[in-house]
């Protein structure tokens, strides 16, 4: 199969397009043909050696966590799919080396959930790691209820753009730190903007002046300490981005792989209460574009890397 990999670590020169054996399928796996792939920050960082202290990487490795596609082969002990069955998954192990940016993958079940029936590949293969961050930070950590006041940094990403819209569904009031020209965006999702940067902490005051109840990092630094500084009584704080919250009595979250929860999830996006925006879509072999615009940090919703649709099955 044709899949994207890297034999080091390194910038987005070193991904490659190349042919690779396909992969092997376990007793507890199924076979996925990849129609999407998400991008997300944490795929550049494995690449450059930043989580190198966390998950060994098994060169060469096929960069890659989300996933959206079709079944075409199931394990020898799964029953939940079937030949055909459209699914997303957030397809991570304890090392790098097995990922999505290839014409097929091995997922196992326990990362998959049915394909929301109203999201194209592209919009499902954003679904996943971002939306599950946002899933399990605000409802498993910060546990926000209805009626409470939410703060979401980078609204208009991948992350802050479904945790907004995860926690208006809630019944919170959502105020969301972006760039000027992501506020209409921000709108649209439920919440309120804010422009980051100087002044924020008097700006989400002039919105909340008690505090909010709960905060919702995804940019890490500075963010943690104005976030801290704008808690309630009783305010919680989590960072997805940055280990040192902490510091400052909040805590920090990594996504990981759940079934339920992403079955919810899916639930929540055919149900219409949460929706994807894919910015921009790149063929496989413009992966290392792909990644260069990732790094660029200024995305409105999901990057996605699309596979041929006509490719055969094995």
């Amino acid at each position: 199969m044709k899949a994207i990999s890297y034999a080091r670590y390194g910038g987005p020169e070193v991904l490659e397009l190349g042919e690779t054996r396909d992969p092997k399928v376990g007793p507890d796996s199924v076979l996925v043909k990849v129609r999407a792939a998400a991008v997300n920050p944490v795929d550049w960082k494995c690449r450059e050696g930043y989580l190198d202290g966390v998950l060994d990487a098994v060169f060469p490795v096929i960069p890659g966590w989300d996933v959206s596609g079709v079944v075409v082969q199931p394990g020898v002990a799964v029953a939940e799919y079937a030949v055909g069955d459209e699914v997303i998954g957030y397809v991570r192990e304890d090392f790098l080396s097995r990922g999505t940016f290839a014409e097929y993958v091995a997922a196992p079940v326990r990362t998959l959930a049915r394909k929301p029936r109203n999201l194209s590949f592209e919009e499902a293969a954003g679904l996943p790691l971002a939306g599950l961050t946002a899933y399990q930070a605000l409802y498993k950590v910060l546990e926000i209820k209805r009626g409470e006041t939410v703060l979401v940094h980078a609204a208009a990403g991948g992350v802050g753009s479904l945790a907004v819209q995860l926690a208006v569904h809630t019944g919170a009031r959502v105020i969301g730190t972006a760039s000027e020209r992501n506020h209409d965006f921000v709108r649209e999702l439920g919440g309120e903007p804010v422009t980051y940067g100087e002044g924020l902490a008097e700006r989400v005051r002039g919105l909340a002046p008690e505090g909010v109840d709960a905060v919702l990092d995804t940019v890490g630094g500075d963010a943690l300490k104005v976030s801290a500084n704008l808690l309630a009584p009783e305010g919680r704080l989590t960072s997805t981005a940055d280990p040192e919250v902490v510091s400052y009595a909040g805590r920090y979250h990594f996504v990981r792989p759940d079934h339920q929860d992403l079955t919810h999830l899916a639930e929540l996006a055919e149900a219409g209460a949460v929706g994807v925006h894919v910015s921009e879509t790149f063929p496989l072999e413009r992966a290392a574009d792909a990644h260069r615009r990732s790094q660029e940090g200024r995305t409105r919703g999901k990057i996605v890397v699309t596979v041929d649709r006509e490719q055969e099955t094995p």
